[in-house]
């Protein structure tokens, strides 16, 4: 059998990553316990599907030929326990859970027991007297009263000694915070877990089970290797991984109701009628001649806000830091907006990031940028609709001006609009954003050789991403547990300090945020600038 090739935007994504940037997308999925060791049980389960389906079973390998490209193969030693981790903090809060359920029920029976001595004793009182009987009752009442406070202060103890032991194991694997009952906030503990690279010998992907921002929670933290999937396939893969479900299909795009390609004009077209190869030969060039010429006229780098650009690392420079941050927002709230100023949800989501950053950098004192403001990265995807997703990538990309130097919200939105509407004029074949489609005419051996370039000219192409993953209309549970909120994470490319992905699940819109921690130490502050900036924008429109 012949081996199954890389795709050329897959085989980029695997030669771009460096130890201190790694090309992993990530979700953090925040679940209601259903029991007292539900993440053990949810490590358990994860462990147990993986190995039962094939596309997380396989690895990337080099090949002899073509020279420079990669291939896929199962992977003959494939061991979820290097797959599947249960962190130590998650472990210590189950096992505590389960001390305070055991001495819990260690108390109830040692009550009864003592109402069954209370009885024995008032039954030998009726024979001996009423002196005899408030004698053994109150002797009865002492027992039942000491072995109750007994069993309460065991278990207790037990539970906070676990709970102590939780939170100093949790400190090396992630620098979170400690919240309520002990539990670690999962976003903060999601940080170090995205700045470490995935194992590049083996399937490229992990799942983490974290502890949960309290007692009746835990997390689950997903990497994906930007080779095996893109946005929309990753959620398939981590769908199979959870309790069974109708066959996935994604949900609406939050991008809007989509809109037919225009039909090509000007020489282009009529070259396409041309016969065979001559005809695909030259409209490859032609296409990445046009989006050549539409990188260049959108402009080098210029103006961009320092927050935004993080230091380049040194030659040989390890694994990065990360930190991550979440906000979870009304949909209803987003959907009132959008009611009154017009637009799609997406363009709504995209004019909150831009007034937020604008409200972020006035907060920290930063200089606000004039004119067209930073360049997103906004990525498209290019499957048919209601199509099911699957592995690898079928991605292009719009880029879009974000108005920071607006200081109205209506008329940032109005910018972000008319921007969107532009780029699904021209279409995403069309224009900056689509510079990944250019992978598609790169030789693998320009892959291998030009992968460090491509991801040192990140920079000359766009200054943030901001991308969009529509999930399904579907409640997730895993092994009983309910999924109650999806942060969705995404790669930080190579001198740029700042990635924001948003999904919307149950009527929630959740934004997940991805830094470089040395450039952007109050990440925190921008997750409360979006809170903040949602909220004026209602006061506006109500």
């Amino acid at each position: 059998m012949s081996p199954e090739h890389l795709s050329p935007l897959d085989l980029a994504f695997w030669r771009i990553e460096s130890a201190a940037h790694p090309m992993h997308l990530g979700a953090l999925a925040v679940l209601s316990a259903d029991g007292p060791d539900a993440a053990a049980r949810a490590a358990a389960l994860l462990a147990e599907r993986c190995a039962g389906l094939p596309g997380l079973r396989r690895r990337i390998h080099d090949v002899l030929l073509p020279v420079g490209a990669a291939a896929w193969s199962p992977d003959p030693d494939f061991d979820p326990a290097r797959h599947v981790f249960l962190t130590a903090a998650a472990a210590a809060a189950s096992a505590a859970a389960r001390t305070g359920a055991s001495a819990a029920a260690d108390t109830a029976a040692a009550g009864a027991a003592a109402a069954d001595a209370a009885a024995a004793a008032a039954g030998a009182a009726a024979a001996a007297g009423v002196d005899a009987a408030a004698r053994a009752g109150a002797v009865a009442d002492d027992a039942g009263v000491g072995a109750g406070a007994g069993a309460a202060r065991t278990g207790a103890g037990a539970a906070a000694r676990a709970g102590v032991g939780a939170a100093a194991r949790a400190g090396a694997v992630a620098d979170g915070g400690a919240g309520a009952a002990g539990a670690v906030d999962p976003r903060a503990a999601a940080g170090p877990l995205m700045a470490r690279p995935l194992d590049r010998t083996r399937p490229p992907w992990e799942a983490h089970v974290l502890a949960g921002p309290g007692p009746d929670s835990f997390s689950v933290l997903f990497k994906f290797h930007h080779a095996l999937a893109d946005g929309l396939g990753a959620l398939a893969l981590a769908a199979g991984l959870f309790d069974r479900q109708p066959p996935f299909a994604p949900g609406p795009a939050v991008r809007g109701p989509a809109r037919p390609v225009p039909a090509p004009r000007g020489p282009g077209a009529a070259l396409r009628r041309l016969p065979g190869v001559f005809a695909s030969r030259v409209h490859d060039l032609g296409q990445a001649l046009e989006i050549g010429a539409a990188v260049a006229r959108a402009g080098l780098p210029l103006g961009v806000p320092d927050a935004l650009v993080a230091a380049e690392p040194g030659p040989g420079a390890g694994a990065g830091s990360r930190s991550v941050a979440g906000l979870a927002l009304d949909l209803d709230e987003v959907n009132l907006i959008r009611k009154a100023a017009g637009g799609t949800v997406n363009d709504v989501l995209i004019a909150l990031v831009a007034g937020a950053l604008r409200r972020w950098l006035a907060e920290r004192g930063d200089p606000l940028p004039r004119g067209a403001g930073p360049r997103a990265l906004i990525p498209v995807s290019r499957r048919r609709p209601g199509a099911a997703p699957g592995a690898g990538n079928r991605l292009s990309g719009y880029l879009l001006r974000l108005p920071l130097a607006e200081d109205d919200p209506l008329r940032r939105l109005y910018a972000v609009r008319a921007g969107m509407d532009r780029n699904k004029e021209a279409g995403p074949a069309r224009g900056a954003g689509a510079v990944a489609l250019l992978a598609d005419h790169v030789h693998p051996l320009g892959h291998r050789l030009g992968g460090p370039l491509v991801a040192h000219a990140a920079r000359l192409l766009y200054d943030i991403l901001v991308t969009s993953v529509p999930l399904p209309g579907l409640t997730f549970t895993l092994g009983g547990s309910t999924v109650r909120e999806v942060y969705p994470l995404a790669p930080l490319a190579r001198g740029q300090s700042l990635a924001i992905a948003v999904s919307t699940y149950k009527g929630t819109v959740h934004y997940g945020l991805v830094a470089d921690a040395a450039a952007v130490p109050d990440l925190a502050a921008l997750a409360g600038a979006l809170r903040a900036e949602l909220d004026a924008f209602v006061r506006e429109v109500s």
